[in-house]
């Protein structure tokens, strides 16, 4: 049977024969068919953040897994979580078949091997507490049904993602995400189409449970790590935001509780010591709307 991944798309049959700005136009509607088929899979992803969360605050991780573009983007998406939620690396991670030299270069013939994957899990010593999502846009990729296998058979939650439906992820995963986009404008080339759902999907993830988990305060990433210039100031316009202040302040009240966001703010609303202000968070395990609205100190 031919994969929707890798059927030709018709609309796009003469591509060669158009213009520049013809080609953008192009795509342009191609891509704007990719929200809707991600937006058909909202329970499944809404699902897969419940188990995310859940597992993450009993201690466990979030494990990428996947080959080629699908693994990078896996990656990209773990790197993300420390700078934005100030997870540890560890918390989120992200495996692409060939290992990392295979984020910048082609590693032919390591997504073929299922074995490989069960090395790579073995290696961060996988467990039942953590959730493994197997990303193959094909759903088909070798390396990724043989890390969810073994994620099953270790008792770790198993998540497939892939945009055709009934693919061979089904059998080797608790739950499958299956946005189906249609055919790409270049057939086959997944990083069209199928990447940009795969993208919009681990976003989802990520900040859906990272939510839940209380890293937000409204949509402020109040939980971000600020590491360079640009996320100081970040922390320095939320602090004003939410307390009212001006930022020439904040970066007073900051600077005095270590930079640390939500303790700087729970100490200055409250009028409490920056060791106090974290004895209150951590009482409302780090849930800044908790921390300031309880009657509980």
């Amino acid at each position: 049977m031919l994969l929707t991944t890798e059927s030709s798309n018709p609309a796009s049959d003469r591509i060669d024969t158009l213009s520049p700005m013809e080609i953008v136009a192009l795509m342009n509607q191609e891509d704007a068919k990719v929200a809707a088929a991600v937006g058909k899979e909202q329970a499944s992803i809404a699902k897969t953040i419940e188990i995310v969360s859940e597992r993450l605050k009993r201690g466990g991780r979030l494990i990428y897994i996947g080959a080629g573009t699908s693994g990078r983007l896996g990656v990209l998406d773990a790197t993300e979580c420390p700078p934005t939620f100030n997870t540890h690396p560890d918390r989120v991670v992200g495996l692409i078949a060939g290992g990392y030299d295979a984020l910048t270069r082609a590693i032919e013939g390591a997504e073929d091997h299922p074995e490989y994957a069960v090395e790579d899990l073995t290696k961060i010593g996988l467990s039942e507490d953590d959730v493994v999502v197997g990303i193959a846009s094909s759903g088909r990729t070798p390396y990724v049904i043989g890390g969810l296998k073994y994620a099953q058979q270790m008792g770790a939650a198993a998540i497939g993602l892939a945009c055709n439906n009934c693919s061979e992820l089904t059998d080797v995963s608790d739950l499958v995400i299956a946005p189906v986009v249609g055919p790409e404008v270049i057939s086959g080339s997944t990083r069209l189409k199928a990447g940009t759902a795969t993208k919009m999907v681990l976003n989802m993830i990520t900040t859906g449970a990272m939510v839940v988990l209380g890293k937000t305060y409204g949509n402020f990433m109040v939980d971000l790590r600020a590491t360079n210039v640009k996320l100081v100031a970040r922390t320095r316009r939320i602090f004003a935001k939410i307390t009212g202040t001006l930022e020439s302040e904040a970066a007073l009240h900051l600077d005095a509780c270590g930079g640390e966001l939500k303790t700087a703010i729970v100490a200055y609303q409250l009028g409490l010591q920056p060791d106090e202000a974290r004895a209150r968070l951590a009482l409302h395990q780090g849930r800044l709307r908790s921390a300031l609205q309880s009657s509980i100190s």
